[in-house]
């Protein structure tokens, strides 16, 4: 089968999108995730400046399909505040996100639904719903995937079921889908060691067709810690055969995988571990 692996990689000046092509290749990635700008904040630098047209060239050259390409929303959104403000400036930050996301020429847009830190569940869902469908109304191809979110705190998005409730209420539903992270699955409390009974209830409550990204991580936390931290592949609870599994089931087979694992010794070991995946053998790679 055909594999889609790649990780994050960062996209800094001078040469920004010419320098997250060339670290993913550095890699032996067909597919990678960058960030616009600081995930922390919504500062971002002239899209003039990002080398787009270069970065497409570089992509053709290399046989790296941009649909394969995802960007990921800045950590700062919150469309589930129920502060008029907050959620003004959120749906405000994620519309310019969407506008370069399509610029660059990107299909995919990774969100953290939101969180209900100043509500009930029910009324954050709805004001996510509400920011997505307000930015869909300038939006005709950009595909908003909700992250699986750990539980950590009041996030909502924690398990199918709050996924589900959003994507019903979306009115354009061929510009919404679902980012699966394995290591947040984890710590909310699915289990990752039987990938067909997640994908069974993924289908039977969202469905499978909604399921555009998978974040490839392993946990550093035991099932349902509700923690949300990140590990490298095979090193976590998780494990490097439970994790091979999503990398090579048939039915995610055209499905981007993205490692988003912790550096080692101040180096990011991306590289290693998707040796080992292609290899589809583990080795105690941070010696």
């Amino acid at each position: 089968m055909n594999l889609l692996i790649g990780s994050y990689v960062s996209m800094s000046k001078p040469d920004y999108l010419i320098g997250s092509i060339n670290e993913s290749i550095s890699y032996g990635s067909n597919c990678f995730m960058i960030y616009t700008g600081a995930p922390q904040n919504s500062i971002r630098t002239e899209l003039s400046k990002l080398n787009i047209n270069k970065f497409q060239e570089l992509l053709k050259k290399n046989n790296v399909d941009i649909n394969n390409v995802v960007v990921h929303a800045p950590y700062i959104v919150n469309l589930g505040s129920n502060d008029k403000r907050k959620h003004a400036i959120s749906t405000q930050t994620l519309k310019t996100e969407v506008y370069r996301t399509r610029q660059i020429g990107c299909k995919y847009l990774v969100l953290h639904p939101g969180n209900a830190t100043d509500c009930s569940r029910e009324q954050a869902i709805v004001n996510i719903v509400n920011g997505i469908n307000a930015i869909n109304k300038m939006n005709h191809d950009v595909i908003i995937c909700l992250e699986t979110m750990s539980g950590k705190g009041s996030e909502i998005g924690t398990n199918f079921k709050e996924l589900s409730d959003i994507i019903n209420k979306v009115n354009n539903k061929s510009l919404i889908g679902v980012c699966l992270d394995t290591c947040h699955i984890n710590d909310a409390g699915y289990k990752n060691n039987d990938i067909d009974f997640v994908l069974k209830n993924f289908n039977d409550t969202i469905g499978l067709k909604y399921l555009k990204v998978i974040h490839l991580n392993d946990s550093k936390n035991d099932i349902n810690s509700h923690k949300d931290r990140h590990e490298n592949i095979g090193y976590g609870t998780i494990g490097f055969n439970n994790l091979l599994k999503w990398a090579y089931d048939k039915r995610l087979e055209n499905v981007p995988k993205i490692l988003e694992t912790p550096w080692f010794n101040n180096k990011p070991m991306y590289k290693l571990e998707i040796e080992c995946i292609k290899n589809k053998k583990w080795k105690d790679y941070r010696k």
